[in-house]
């Protein structure tokens, strides 16, 4: 009997037991058993709910084995896990799963590298298991830990390293793979495991240095395309938590001085994640960028390039509601960069610190350029109707003279400051509208826009004016007419240049009509300049040409050849007393312009009666033509004599040469004057001269004799213009003398007569009031004041009249 029992028990193990120990052999280096295995897979499909209990009883083999280091049998034990949940779909598979991951813990833990790469294969192989329930308690925090370490791994032989590293990017992926598709496991997108995730697959991005492998044996090209999977699966709300963690790993591995990784990140980023999704990325370096407005110009510049990739980007497609947002940060930033540059006077001039202080402005200037590079990218890929605002705001950010400026306070950054951040913003500005193409002129030279853009235009300062030009062009010129006009010259032949144009819609000739004046004043006060070079005729010649070109019909025509007459006539006249260069250089340009229009119109009397002057020039004056007075060793004149009539246009014979249909001739016997502005009474400039005339303008309206500027023009009135031709001398010597009175006179004498006109003014104001303002009639009399005396009069009530609401 006892030996019939003791041979009994063998047999009364539990059947699940016994098929689990049978798919071991003796010598675990011949594997698995695979008909034992299959006994044990038919069994389990047969019998899901023993499911659990052979998932439990494998787990307590495999960790036996592990603890003795018997690492043949952990394999087979892995191998039969596989195997069973490949084979079982049921909802009693739960249990198992618990008991798989378990195993799997295990395997993590150990430190063994082929043990960890084993555990890692079988969850990958399970990851990519779709369940057909949600597990409602199953959390996988341990596996993200575990994982991430793993890519980092440190191991001594580079070829170990890798394949950790592999297998940690490998169960991450398996990681994101199962829980991003599962609304129940929306917690991988928590901040705790995305600071885990994300700097693990940048970490191993950014250390490539087994380059040559491909695929999946190369950490860095796997991690890279986990990364991209794992963005490509990121909803609305959780572009913050996976973009943050990206910026705090370029922080602390200071990635953004150089910062190719970090624009090579960015640019992943923004071509995986979804178009909609874009404006996040956006804000958040951004906001990043806010962050690090005191670090070192570099950093600073690295952020601002990012951002330039970032919006380069998504400027194709979906921008939300960031534009103004971008533009506003970056003008901040832009602010803060002149700050920084020439904020610390007191350092700039000690001796010492002179080469840091030139390295910081170096910097600062790498800074500010990123700044406009960012700026005019973003404007220049915006659609047309978009960029005429971005346009108009930041042309509402650049700081003009005598004109409110509430986004940058030009106090104290000074004027060196304030001229940098103009030049700055213009610059921008050139990149914004290069491209522009408005179908009228009215929409993209509003009077918002124009009129702060032409006060910017009268600076004492070439380089500003000659960035205000550029836009012109770039806006004016719609049928990419400018590069042919580059350079002031006598074009032999204009129709060879094969000029595009359009005929002039109703539109520009109303904008025109509207804003011409205000053009021509500006071309016309922009000659004067002094500080005119070369490059300044250069881009008034395109300006006018461009003009002629894209808004010119008959009347316009007229005015223009008046503006050009008139250059040439304060050229001759010198009244400004401008020096000779400048005064040839605006006969060089009148005469070229009119080479121009000439050709332009196909008038052969004044085609010939141009070529005519130019041919004299060319002989007895070449310093007044473009190709000779912009040399640098040309020799100027002491004098520009006027009796040399043949040297000029004539206006008479530009009058008789132009015998066009349409043409109103007459009208240039009318001399240009640039219409005065309330330009002309803002203190924009720095000249004391500005100033002086400014307080003359004012306190002359108060003359007597002072002529209106805006009369009604009639027969007679341009009849009498014509007739008279030194009210215009009598004019400026009367200017003149005030002028000098309220310069040289004394203090007291200016007093007294301003404290005449005012007596005189408040006589008049006194007189008017008594005969306007009297007392209503009264039963009791009133007092009337008639040749100095008082007199008492009584009015009865029934002559009194009383409004209709007063009588009952």
């Amino acid at each position: 009997m006892p030996a019939g029992v003791c041979g009994c028990c063998g047999p009364l193990r539990p059947r699940y037991k016994r098929l689990v120990d049978n798919i071991f052999p003796e010598d675990p280096k011949d594997g698995l058993v695979k008909s034992d295995m299959e006994k044990l897979t038919f069994y389990a499909v047969s019998a899901p709910e023993k499911l659990d209990r052979i998932g439990a009883y494998l787990a307590e083999r495999l960790t036996r084995d592990v603890v003795r280091h018997r690492y043949g049998y952990v394999v087979i034990a892995m191998e039969a896990l596989d195997q069973l949940l490949m084979a079982c779909h049921s909802q009693s598979i739960k249990p198992f799963v618990e008991s798989f991951l378990h195993m799997v813990a295990k395997l993590l833990e150990s430190r063994e590298p082929d043990l960890q790469v084993l555990g890692t294969n079988s969850f990958v192989k399970f990851a990519n298991i779709e369940e057909d329930t949600p597990s409602y308690h199953r959390r996988y925090d341990f596996f993200v830990s575990q994982f991430s370490a793993m890519c980092h791994s440190t191991h001594e032989e580079l070829e170990t390293r890798n394949r950790i590293r592999v297998a940690g990017i490998k169960g991450l992926q398996g990681v994101v793979r199962k829980t991003v598709n599962d609304e129940l496991q929306a917690i991988i997108w928590e901040p705790q495991h995305m600071d885990k995730l994300i700097p693990s697959m940048l970490f191993n991005m950014q250390d490539n240095e087994d380059s040559e492998r491909a695929g999946e044996e190369n950490p860095a090209s796997l991690a890279e395309s986990c990364f991209r999977e794992l963005l490509g699966r990121a909803a609305y709300g959780n572009m913050n938590n996976a973009v943050r963690p990206v910026l705090v790993h370029l922080d602390n591995h200071r990635l953004w001085d150089p910062n190719d990784f970090a624009v090579s990140c960015f640019r992943i980023i923004m071509y995986s994640i979804q178009a909609q999704h874009s404006h996040h990325v956006i804000q958040q370096v951004l906001s990043h960028l806010d962050t690090h407005s005191k670090n070192t110009p570099r950093v600073r510049a690295g952020i601002v390039q990012v951002l330039l990739e970032t919006v380069a980007i998504a400027a194709k497609g979906s921008i939300g509601p960031t534009v103004l947002e971008v533009f506003n940060t970056l003008l901040k930033h832009l602010r803060m960069s002149v700050d920084f540059e020439l904020g610390d006077g007191s350092r700039r001039n000690s001796a010492s610190s002179l080469s840091s202080t030139r390295t910081k402005e170096s910097e600062e200037r790498i800074v500010q350029n990123a700044i406009i590079q960012t700026i005019g990218f973003f404007g220049g890929n915006l659609p047309d109707y978009q960029r005429a605002e971005v346009m108009m705001f930041i042309m509402g950010k650049v700081p003009v003279y005598g004109t409110p400026c509430h986004t940058l306070d030009t106090v104290k950054i000074g004027h060196q400051g304030t001229k940098r951040i103009q030049m700055m913003l213009l610059s921008s500005l050139i990149m914004v509208t290069s491209g522009f193409k408005c179908k009228t002129m009215c929409a993209g030279l509003p009077a918002a826009f124009l009129e702060p853009l032409c006060s910017i235009s009268l600076m004492e300062d070439s380089e500003l004016r000659q960035l205000v030009l550029e836009i012109l062009h770039n806006i004016i010129d719609r049928h990419d007419n400018r590069a042919k006009l580059r350079g002031i010259r006598i074009i032999p032949n204009v129709s060879a240049l094969k000029i595009k144009r359009e005929k002039m819609s109703k539109q520009d000739v109303g904008f025109m009509k509207k804003h011409g004046q205000q053009l021509y004043r500006h071309i016309y006060l922009g000659c004067k300049e002094e500080d005119n070079v070369q490059k300044n005729f250069e881009l008034l010649f395109t300006a006018l040409a461009l003009i002629t070109i894209e808004l010119a019909n008959e009347e316009v025509v007229i005015d223009l050849m008046r503006l050009s007459l008139a250059l040439q006539d304060m050229a001759l006249t010198n009244e400004e007393n401008m020096p000779m260069f400048i005064r040839c250089g605006i006969m060089a340009l009148v005469a070229a312009y009119l080479n121009f229009l000439s050709q332009m119109i196909a008038s052969p009397s004044f085609c010939q009666h141009v070529s005519k002057v130019i041919e004299l020039r060319n002989l007895e004056a070449p310093n007044l033509l473009p190709e000779h007075v912009f040399r640098e060793q040309c020799v100027l004149p002491d004098s520009l004599d006027r009796a040399d009539t043949g040297l000029y246009f004539q206006t008479a014979d530009l009058a008789e040469a132009l015998t066009l249909p349409g043409y109103n001739a007459e009208r240039l016997a009318i001399p240009y004057i640039p219409q005065v502005t309330d330009e002309d009474r803002l203190p924009r400039r720095k000249s004391f001269v500005d100033t002086i005339s400014l307080q003359v303008d004012i306190l002359s309206n108060s003359l007597p004799d002072q002529s209106h500027l805006a009369e009604e023009i009639t027969f007679e009135t341009l009849k009498k213009a014509i007739e008279t031709t030194g009210l215009e001398e009598q004019e400026r010597e009367r200017r003149r003398q005030v002028m000098e009175k309220f310069q040289k006179a004394p203090f007291e004498e200016i007093a007294a007569h301003c404290e005449s006109k005012a007596n005189m003014l408040h006589d008049r104001l006194a007189q008017i009031f008594e005969l306007t303002i009297r007392p209503p009639p009264s039963p009791s009399g009133t007092v009337t004041v008639t040749s100095g005396h008082g007199q008492y009069q009584s009015v009865p009530v029934y002559e009194m009249k009383f409004p209709d609401l007063c009588v009952y």
